[in-house]
């Protein structure tokens, strides 16, 4: 890299990420032009009006969940490659238009599904329950021949990868097509996918506001419909932020559930800490469970990763039984805007007259509250030595990433500053276990089955104006699977009232920015209990459905 200026190395790669789509599936001047007089994308129906798709390949993109479409590729009433193409070129639309996308490999996924229809037409049988399913994966995932950037411009240099991605690997092997990898924040650790190399991306309901991060470029592009099914990772909220701010359901697993190893992360590994998690983005509960059912299976993941979890996974169906669901209380310190109270509130009571039981949590001892678990999840973040791939290039940071957004106007940390190395991890280590106990004790007094929280206190906002994800990180702290749910909109017309918070480092609420931005709520468990989290998140997703009308 010496010698080299990193905007050169920048432009290098835009060109050929450029060049990567085919001339045939690139947008006229004229309609981009109009698209960027167009900031609710979603509502613009560009695919459509371009004229690129086909009607096959609009109706496969538009009206089909993954389940329903592997039902098709399985039994050979759709073909992969008609499924792969119609995907690729509308991840392509989408990245024209949100930069959603790092890599792209539309050749060799073609190649893929080609394989995958002639397999099924000599074998009779499909590769394995994904066959012929195109799968979007964040770049963080290793793909062989390809690179993983994770948005630093000193990985530029890396050559493409050696070897797949412990989950790249199970995804073939399930018969999977893999043909893009998404857009992330620099450092991984923002809500605004933005960086140095592949831009900002956009959030396709409306692009004056925030994808979300990290997984953003999966969130944008499952919206605007270029993926049936994506998989990110998350450590504070990085598959659930995404998943709020666009729109669509998102889970983040039990960490190790889903096979971990062999991505590019940037971070040093190894030292006690908050562990990240990957997991899947999806148009609806059944294609999260599609997904889970698929990869953990009878416990194989451990085949492909020594840091997987064996267990298998054990399939719920009383979809009919009634819950009891701990409303999670609002912090002082993070109050909830408007759009996102209502629709808590409009969850509640959809839930209550369908007959489940809820239990207020009043959230006040120390160990359960937003504030304490997401100081203790900062101070996990910055204790120990953190290597500096944005010094090494000498590119700027991003305003995201330079705000260095952090919950410590709440309250203190919660573990002495300035103690030994072993001291820290040992003190860290008995606060964590306080508020693990805590909520275990909470969990057995109010015998609950699941706890239903807002995501985030916001909808999407305004660029770098997310902030500290209090109502995401205190579940990655637990380790605990969490599930969004879309759910309602935000309205300028129901919410008129503007909100100001405190703080500098948290978002306002500002009725006409947000009007129309997607609203959700939160559904949570404890530790390893994905299945019954997933098979609750149904239950209450069928119940908005019915009861939770505005």
């Amino acid at each position: 890299m010496a010698g080299t200026n990193w905007q050169d190395l920048v432009a290098t790669k835009k060109q050929e990420c450029e060049q990567k789509i085919p001339t045939d599936w690139r947008l006229s001047a004229d309609l981009l032009a109009s698209a960027k007089q167009t900031p609710r994308l979603i509502e613009a129906d560009i695919p459509r009006r371009s004229g690129l798709l086909s009607e096959l390949e609009l109706d496969v993109t538009e009206n089909y969940t993954a389940s329903q479409l592997l039902v098709k590729l399985a039994s050979g009433n759709m073909s992969s490659l008609d499924v792969t193409t119609a995907f690729c070129k509308r991840a392509a639309i989408a990245q024209q238009l949100t930069s959603c996308l790092t890599e792209t490999f539309f050749s060799q996924a073609l190649e893929r599904a080609q394989y995958l229809d002639n397999y099924l037409k000599r074998e009779g049988k499909p590769v394995g329950p994904l066959h012929g399913l195109p799968i979007s994966i964040k770049d963080s995932f290793c793909v062989e021949g390809v690179q993983s950037t994770v948005g630093f411009v000193a990985l530029l240099k890396d050559e493409p990868a050696k070897k797949n991605s412990a989950l790249v690997k199970m995804l073939l092997h399930l018969g999977a097509v893999l043909y893009v990898k998404t857009n992330i924040p620099q450092t991984m650790m923002t809500a605004d996918s933005e960086n140095n190399i592949f831009g900002r991306t956009l959030n396709p309901h409306n692009t004056a506001l925030t994808a979300g991060g990290s997984s953003g470029g999966e969130g944008a592009l499952v919206a605007f419909r270029g993926s049936i099914l994506g998989m990110g990772t998350d450590i504070a909220g990085s598959i659930r932020i995404p998943a709020l701010c666009c729109g669509v359901y998102g889970f983040k697993p039990t960490i190790n559930r889903i096979p971990f190893g062999g991505q590019v992360s940037g971070a040093m590994e190894g030292i006690p800490g908050l562990i990240p998690a990957a997991g899947p983005l999806a148009h609806s509960i059944c294609d999260l469970r599609l997904l889970m059912r698929s990869v953990v299976g009878d416990g194989q993941a451990w085949e492909y990763d020594a840091g997987a979890v064996s267990a298998p996974w054990n399939a719920r169906d009383d979809t009919n039984r009634s819950l009891t669901i701990g409303v999670l209380a609002e912090d002082k310190h993070f109050p909830l805007h408007p759009p996102v109270r209502r629709a808590l509130d409009r969850a509640v009571n959809a839930l209550t007259r369908a007959g489940h039981r809820i239990v207020r949590l009043d959230g006040g001892a120390d160990e359960q509250s937003v504030a304490y678990a997401s100081r203790l999840a900062f101070q996990y973040f910055i204790y120990g030595p953190h290597d500096d791939l944005i010094a090494a290039s000498g590119e700027p940071v991003v305003a995201s990433v330079a705000k260095a957004a952090a919950p410590m106007f709440s309250g203190p940390f919660p573990v002495e500053q300035g103690l030994g190395p072993f001291e820290t991890i040992q003190a860290l280590h008995e606060a964590r276990s306080k508020v693990l106990d805590a909520w275990r004790q909470t969990w057995i007094d109010e015998k609950l089955d699941v706890i239903l929280a807002p995501g985030a206190q916001n909808t999407a906002v305004g660029y770098d104006t997310y902030g500290w994800p209090p109502y995401t990180v205190m579940w990655n702290l637990l380790d605990y699977p969490a599930c969004i749910i879309p759910f309602g909109q935000a309205s300028k017309e129901l919410d008129p009232e503007p909100m100001t918070t405190s703080d500098d480092v948290q978002p306002d609420y500002h009725p006409e920015e947000v009007d129309g931005a997607p609203c959700a709520i939160q559904v949570i468990t404890p530790r390893f209990q994905d299945e019954k989290c997933l098979w609750a998140a149904d239950i209450i997703d069928r119940v908005l459905a019915t009861y939770g009308k505005q």
